[in-house]
């Protein structure tokens, strides 16, 4: 399931390095080395494995509820924690801070909103993850962030004697919901296929390369989807104008070429006006802008993707950024003067 991982295990270094202590004994030294290695050789399971969950919104609730239905011991925390509650009924342990929720598990998985988020999340001294993680943990931020960030996270879980992975996930509500998510891996190759059984629990996880490499995959399948939803929602808006029943018009098109999984997943949405969140405009805004400032910095031009954050910045404008990416179609019908809810005349 984690593809390409064979090439890097020839390589494998300790993923989890202890730092001594002035103070320690020689003697010490080497019995906790001992125990780190002993805890990151451990294999994964319900067994022997304690999970924390860091972020229960639209798509993390679902997913922390696959690693409780397998079995793992959860603890849980949300800046809401009346969104913990379906979680906690099923078993889930409440935590009231990210540090609390890390110093009870082996493995902390973060999914929060932005890199704002992240960073404080992970990296706060007093309340973030790390400083509650154990010698030999791993932390696993599966929010779409900036790659950058994500290396400067692994640096410091490195220096605190732990790992720390990107697998920041595409799907949607639906793909977290149906454990059906691709999740794009970045960080140390043997702690990545370590991680396979929580990830199978998930979804597809296929490692991409070092730290921020996951993150940068993920942020080409935002530009990929960007240009998609545009092209779906204008064509839908152009069959609405020319007449057509934009219902059959979909199910046409959807076994061509032109078929997605955006009109998959969104065009019967559409339709039928619903524009709750799977995966919230803001995030979508936040994700396209992150990869605005790569292309930058890379020195890149792509006007499909300029075009299309600034569509759904347009939506933002309108107060609508707590809709579902799917309400772009809003967006084009403003253009337009029109809407697929009435005939023209």
């Amino acid at each position: 399931m984690l593809a390409g991982i064979s090439r890097f295990l020839t390589r494998r270094r300790p993923p989890f390095p202890l730092a001594a202590t002035a103070t320690a004994a020689a003697a010490a030294m080497s019995s906790s080395s001992s125990t780190a290695a002993n805890v990151s050789d451990r294999p994964i399971s319900p067994d022997t494995t304690r999970v924390a969950w860091v972020g229960t919104g639209v798509m993390g609730q679902s997913m922390a509820g696959h690693l409780l239905s397998a079995g793992y011991a959860l603890t849980v925390f949300n800046r809401t924690a009346s969104k913990t509650q379906s979680l906690v009924s099923r078993g889930a342990s409440l935590a009231d801070s990210p540090r609390a929720a890390a110093s009870a598990a082996d493995v902390i998985f973060l999914m929060v909103g932005f890199p704002s988020d992240v960073r404080s999340t992970a990296l706060d001294p007093s309340t973030g993850a790390l400083s509650g993680l154990a010698p030999g943990g791993i932390l696993v931020d599966m929010t779409t962030s900036d790659p950058t960030l994500a290396a400067e996270i692994a640096a410091a879980a490195a220096a605190a004697g732990c790992s720390a992975v990107d697998a920041p996930v595409s799907g949607g509500d639906r793909g977290a919901r149906n454990a059906a998510l691709s999740i794009f891996a970045g960080g140390d190759a043997a702690v990545v296929a370590r991680l396979a059984p929580l990830f199978k629990l998930m979804g597809n996880a296929l490692y991409m390369g070092g730290p921020g490499a996951g993150q940068r995959a993920k942020l080409g399948n935002q530009i990929a989807i960007a240009s998609t939803m545009v092209g779906l929602v204008e064509g839908m808006v152009y069959a609405h104008k020319a007449g057509l029943d934009v219902a059959k018009w979909l199910e046409a098109i959807s076994t061509g070429a032109a078929g997605s999984k955006s009109l998959e997943l969104y065009g019967k949405r559409i339709l039928e006006r619903d524009m709750a969140a799977g995966f919230y405009v803001r995030h979508f805004v936040k994700d396209l802008g992150i990869c605005l400032s790569e292309c930058q910095a890379m020195g890149l031009s792509l006007p499909g993707l300029a075009l299309a954050q600034q569509l759904y910045v347009s939506l933002m404008a309108h107060g609508e950024g707590g809709l579902g990416t799917q309400a772009l179609i809003l967006a084009v019908e403003r253009l337009n003067n029109t809407s697929l809810e009435k005939k023209d005349e």
